[in-house]
């Protein structure tokens, strides 16, 4: 582990996934947005947020190509005043690449944010945010919007000519107390560790249900406190949504420099 002064936060960003539905043909990290891979667009907005004394990412084991991305950001993070890079391989899956992760956390690390490389247009705003309210006292900190599609809840149905390929609504859940959650979430360092031993203690089924780094703080008992995210943090899992992404770098709502 490295030497970090107390009290200082660590950012990890995961960046293990496949990138399938991308149809890139290369981990989703690695997918080009604008001039650059995904994971560089993340990393620097991590660097210009200005809350990382350490940054950490997770990346598909035996990558080389990655290996080489990260070495260029480390060297580029090094020159923008963040010393702390270490590069972890990611896991079978995303708990196990933030448990990898957190292993290598520096001395003195304190507070956690565990960020998607698949959420590279992330505002410096939205780290604000979520740390300040860290340094309030909160345990766990996740960035949400508020819904504005009606959602419903579904289960299994049939129909005389559609057969079973259909479903039937069970519930209207009110609209005005759902959230759509994104990163970065922000943890104290001890309450996600203890979060992540419980993980290790579920049966496959229970544990493949977990899909954020919250639910297991949830699981532990723990508040997990809502703050403000931003529409410039949407998640880049389909063609349309990096289209979109491409659009936002390329127009005058640029995120580099409008907080949104």
């Amino acid at each position: 582990m490295t030497e970090v002064a107390e009290g200082q936060c660590a950012v990890v960003i995961v960046a293990a996934g496949s990138g399938q539905r991308l149809g890139h043909g290369v981990p989703k990290a690695r997918v080009p947005l604008g001039d650059e891979p995904m994971l560089a667009h993340a990393v620097r907005g991590v660097v210009k947020a200005g809350i990382a004394a350490q940054i950490c990412i997770a990346i598909p084991a035996g990558d080389a190509e990655l290996e080489r991305i990260c070495a260029r950001l480390a060297a580029e993070s090094a020159s923008a005043g963040v010393l702390n890079f270490s590069v972890v391989e990611g896991g079978a899956d995303r708990s196990a690449s933030v448990r990898a992760a957190l292993e290598v956390l520096g001395h003195g690390i304190t507070t956690v944010l565990i960020h998607d490389a698949a959420r590279p247009l992330a505002p410096a705003g939205v780290f604000d945010r979520v740390t300040a309210a860290l340094r309030d006292g909160a345990k766990a900190v996740i960035p949400a919007l508020a819904v504005v599609d009606t959602i419903k809840t579904v289960v299994p149905a049939s129909l005389p000519s559609t057969g079973a390929g259909v479903e039937k609504v069970s519930g209207t859940p009110a609209r005005n107390q759902l959230r759509a959650v994104q990163t970065p979430q922000g943890f104290d360092v001890a309450t996600l560790r203890r979060a992540h031993e419980y993980a290790l203690t579920l049966d496959d089924a229970t544990a493949a249900a977990i899909t954020d780094d919250a639910m297991l703080v949830e699981a532990i008992g723990e508040d997990v406190y809502v703050v403000q995210g931003s529409t410039h943090s949407l998640k880049i899992t389909s063609p349309t949504d990096l289209l979109l992404a491409e659009a936002m770098l390329q127009g005058p709502l640029r995120p580099r420099w409008v907080e949104g």
